[in-house]
């Protein structure tokens, strides 16, 4: 024994457990938050950690499971008793427990410091030798009555080289040393040195252990009544709580002494004999076994005694219901008779009530009469239909040959064999619409749509692609089976009812007290039990069939048939349809042939026309040249000018107005050509029917350059020259194309293709409207009359004032519904720059421009720029042909040019601008990224519905200054159209050079 370099020191501790009279364990109070962290973590590491296999390290900390509560705690190996069984210490707590290899477990490095529990020897105190077992035990209870979860004083005294600390222990103002003296458990130990310390008699190690073992109080697996020297739950005191089910993760993180507690080994320094300890530790597991067996007996007991009252609960319980059942039949029993004959008679008033209602659902009989109704009245093709049809055909060949012939002289021939078919086909209408007026389509019609109506409105949706005569047979079949079981059962229904009426007929003599006639009662009566049955039985037998649910297979039936007569009322309402459309045509064609049968179509008002125009193109030339006469002069007269000036006006729009004359006289022959004479073309190749038609209507040979009053607009001006003019208060614009013999054809075709997908959605389309197109008699130039918007110039109002996210947003949706509409139209843009799209009422964008004179295979323009970036997609500076991805291409980079406004770009090495520098709008950027470097996977009807466009993230605040100098610009700009006319006068007429 050491003497302690902390002689005296005063330590609080709590008591947690006890191995004999003076000697125990017990923690610092300043180590609480210490126990409830090792508690946590062992918590969470334990249950996933690996058990222990092989040797046992006896300086190692583990894991172990208390068998108590089935917690972790940190624990050393004293022993190992066998192959299975170890002997481990609870290092933080003191006591001891046999384990399992199995609840023993590796535990992480952190968790491996010194224990938290010291053992302490009362001071001066010894065991007296030769002590008793019990007065062994009783002595350690004792001893765990005044230490036990109290808090208590320790004055260090010295400390033995295994660490166990001798001190004075005082709880209050006890000495509790002196207390387990005077109780005789404890005595005074003598002095054998010259330092006065006491040297304890000590008691073997070994004995030690196996006392602990033996005896069932300390230990934590094995206390019996004596719970209070298991680990500590808390202190009485209610100042330290120490559930080792709340403790959270380990404390002070200290090595181990280097001289750890050593007392695995039961031989050393023991003076028991092996045999001793071989039977303690047969004792041991004989007491573990019986344990065993004890909790077995105890929950099969528990179980039983469960058992037990259950099935007392459940006869007290039958006996219950059974009671009351026996009340509930005495009472029934009295009224047997009149219960019976009521609960018949209200079977037999639903009875009633379903025969009553129409029972044609269940067996089919709506089908039966639908389909009576369709094999009686059935609607055929009138007789003179097919000849119409016949005769119609032959019609459309006469009229298509006509169209496709070339040769003047075998037109003719052509035309008197359609005159002659036409005739035939004009009485083969007229025999059909006679035919027909007798008809009663509209009443069968009706009658169909109601009979479809009904069934649908009982059955639902039908089948579809049934279409069998088997299904009709394997109907009626299955129906004549339903109707003779259905007969069978209602007639033993009214016979059974029928014997009941009798029996009461009956029965009412027998009990006529004027009835003098002797009448047998015990036969009357007696067999009333007999006929109650038999009509009960026959009563629920019909229920029961008109009630039950229908089984799959009848239902099966019902839904095939259900559908096959469904297609028969809609092929028979579609021959109707068709009947009624033919006859439809056969009253327009009678309307409209009266006017053209045995007549040649007339060009004459047409001709007249372009005679009037050409007298008024020639006035106009000369009033021009008039004007120029003057204005050369030196002495010109200019109330004269002013009047020349005037008459040139009213001359122009007198031009123009017979132009729409002439329109709408071609429109006219035009529909006259696809109606009823296709040979118009070739009669009358003079009158240029056949470029009109190619042009869907735009091609005009009456307009001529020279006679428009036009500007050049050089601002607008690219690689192709374009003006200014104004035709009847309009302002237009005229583009103009080179164009030669192979060219000219195409820009009809492709000007053509461009107005017929703009006319069919008009303003949804997105697109610029066109107003005419004309060719130069002049020069090789094709010009294309469009619609003028000032101030609706992307480059300009950039420069001037630029969109807001909000408008660029909204114009570039328009472009992206222009271009949709081209892609639908199976046309290629090719040719999107900032000139070719206008931004109307900074509200809306449409696609204006389109390079008339390309094919799809060719090439875009270089020119094809916005500010510093190239809407050139590499496939085009491949030289691979347009295509929608190479406009969706031009239409990103467009929309990034408006997103970013004056910033700079950066391009990769194929030039392709990148995105991510810019700060945008989430949807906006990724609608780029489409775009620009994802095209294959994107269409301009998706661009058009894209997120961004469709649902805006919030309107851009508002910008006072903005607004004013939008507000500046806008009204320079209406200033500068309002004196477009003065300008035009300080400028020659038609003498821009466009080269």
């Amino acid at each position: 024994m050491d003497e302690d370099t902390h002689y005296n020191k005063v330590e609080d501790v709590v008591g947690s457990h006890v191995e004999d009279a003076v000697t125990f364990w017990a923690q610092s109070i300043s180590r609480n938050k210490d126990i409830m962290k090792i508690g946590c973590s062992l918590s969470e590491v334990c249950p996933h950690a690996n058990s222990v296999f092989g040797n046992l390290d006896p300086k190692k900390i583990y894991g172990g499971l208390f068998s108590e509560d089935k917690c972790w705690y940190r624990c050393k190996v004293l022993k190992i008793i066998s192959d299975e069984k170890c002997l481990v210490r609870y290092i933080d707590y003191g006591n001891t427990e046999i384990l399992n290899r199995s609840d023993i477990v590796e535990i992480p490095l952190d968790l491996q410091f010194s224990s938290v529990a010291k053992k302490y020897r009362l001071w001066g105190l010894q065991i007296p030798s030769g002590q008793e077992v019990t007065q062994f035990d009783q002595g350690r209870t004792f001893l765990g009555s005044l230490i036990f979860e109290k808090e208590i004083k320790m004055r260090i005294k010295a400390t033995y080289q295994d660490g166990t600390v001798i001190a004075q222990a005082e709880y209050g103002s006890v000495d509790i040393g002196e207390e387990v003296a005077k109780k005789g458990f404890a005595e005074k130990c003598r002095l054998t040195s010259s330092t006065n310390i006491c040297e304890e008699k000590k008691s073997d190690p070994g004995q030690l252990v196996l006392r602990n073992l033996k005896s069932p109080i300390p230990t934590w697996g094995h206390r019996s009544n004596q719970s209070a020297f298991s680990r500590p739950k808390g202190r009485l005191s209610g100042r330290m709580i120490l559930d080792s089910k709340n403790e959270n993760d380990a404390g002070n993180h200290v090595t181990f002494p280097k001289d750890s507690l050593a007392v695995g080994d039961f031989n050393l320094g023991s003076n028991v004999s092996l045999a001793k300890i071989k039977q303690d530790q047969k004792l041991i597991e004989e007491n573990e076994r019986l344990k065993t067996e004890k909790e077995v007996l105890l929950e099969s007991y528990k179980t039983l005694e469960s058992k037990v009252e259950q099935t007392i609960q459940e006869l007290q319980q039958e006996k219950a219901t059974t009671m009351d059942l026996t009340k509930h039949l005495e009472s029934t029993l009295k009224t047997r008779v009149g219960t019976r004959m009521k609960n018949l008679a209200a079977k037999v008033e639903i009875l009633k009530e379903i025969r009553r209602v129409n029972i044609n659902v269940r067996f089919g009989n709506d089908l039966s009469d639908a389909l009576r109704v369709l094999e009686e009245e059935c609607f055929t093709n009138p007789a003179s239909l097919t000849e119409l049809e016949r005769i119609w055909a032959e019609y459309s060949l006469a009229q298509e040959n006509i169209q496709i012939c070339e040769n003047v002289n075998e037109v003719s021939i052509l035309i008197a064999r359609r005159n002659e078919v036409q005739q035939k086909l004009n009485m083969a209408v007229e025999v059909f619409i006679l035919e027909v007026d007798e008809l009663p389509l509209n009443k069968r019609l009706k009658t169909l749509q109601d009979l479809s109506t009904s069934l649908e409105a009982v059955y639902g949706k039908a089948k579809e692609g049934v279409n069998s005569e088997e299904i009709l047979k394997k109907f009626y079949g299955w129906k004549c089976d339903k109707r003779e079981e259905f007969t069978s059962v209602r007639s033993e229904t009214e016979v059974s009812l029928q014997r009941l009426v009798g029996w009461f007929q009956n029965t009412v003599k027998a009990f006529d007290l004027s009835v003098e006639e002797p009448l047998t009662s015990e036969d009357t009566i007696g067999v009333i039990d007999e006929i109650l049955e038999k009509t009960e039985s026959s009563v629920c037998k019909e229920l029961e069939l008109s009630l039950i649910e229908q089984g799959d297979a009848d239902k099966e039936i019902i839904l095939n048939t259900y559908s096959q007569v469904l297609q028969k009322i809609r092929l028979e309402e579609r021959l109707i349809a068709t009947v009624q459309s033919k006859y439809k045509d056969s009253i327009e064609f009678k309307r409209q042939i009266i006017e053209y049968l045995n007549k040649s179509p007339n060009v004459d008002h047409l001709l007249s026309i372009k005679k009037t125009l050409k007298n008024l193109k020639a006035r106009l030339r000369w009033k021009l040249v008039e004007k120029n006469n003057l204005e050369e002069s030196d002495d010109h007269d200019g109330s004269e000018i002013e009047k020349i000036k005037q008459e040139i006006t009213d001359l122009r729009n007198s031009v123009f107005q017979e132009v729409y004359r002439e329109q709408e006289e071609y429109e006219k022959l035009n529909s006259l050509v696809h109606k009823w004479f296709p040979e118009l073309p070739l009669l009358f190749p003079e009158i240029g029917l056949l470029k009109y038609m190619k042009s869907g209507g735009l091609l005009t040979m009456s307009l001529e350059r020279d006679l428009l009053d036009a500007e050049p607009m050089k601002e607008l001006s690219g690689k192709r020259p374009l003006v200014c003019s104004e035709v009847n208060g309009q302002i237009i614009l005229l583009k103009g194309y080179s164009v030669d013999v192979d060219t000219e054809a195409r820009v009809i075709q492709r000007t053509a293709a461009y107005h017929r997908a703009w006319r069919e959605a008009k303003e949804d389309s997105g697109l610029l409207p066109l107003i005419f197109l004309f060719l130069c008699k002049s020069d090789p130039m094709a010009y294309l009359m469009v619609p003028y918007y000032p101030r609706a110039n992307l480059s300009a109002v950039q420069a001037s004032v630029p969109l807001t996210s909000e408008e660029a947003l909204k114009v570039m949706r328009g472009v992206a519904q222009g271009l949709h509409t081209l892609h639908k139209a199976d046309i290629i843009h090719g040719s999107l720059h900032q000139n070719n799209v206008f931004a109307l009422n900074r509200e809306q964008g449409i696609v204006g421009d389109f390079d008339f004179t390309k094919s799809v295979n060719q090439r875009a323009s270089v020119n094809m720029m916005v500010g510093d970036l190239s809407l050139i997609s590499p496939e085009l500076k491949m030289g691979k042909p347009a295509s929608p991805s190479s406009d969706l291409y031009a239409y990103g980079c467009l929309l990034l040019w408006l997103s970013v406004q004056n910033q700079k770009f950066e391009t990769n090495e194929d030039g392709i601008p990148k995105v991510d520098q810019f700060h945008l709008d989430d949807n906006v950027k990724s609608l780029l990224y489409s775009l620009i470097y994802c095209r294959s996977s994107m269409t301009a009807e998706q661009v058009w519905n894209a997120e961004c466009f469709l649902v805006p993230k919030g309107k851009s605040p508002p910008n006072p200054e903005k607004d004013t100098e939008y507000t500046q610009y806008k009204e320079e700009e209406e200033l500068k159209t309002e004196n477009l006319n003065k300008y035009k006068e300080k400028t020659r007429n038609g003498e821009a050079n466009f080269d």
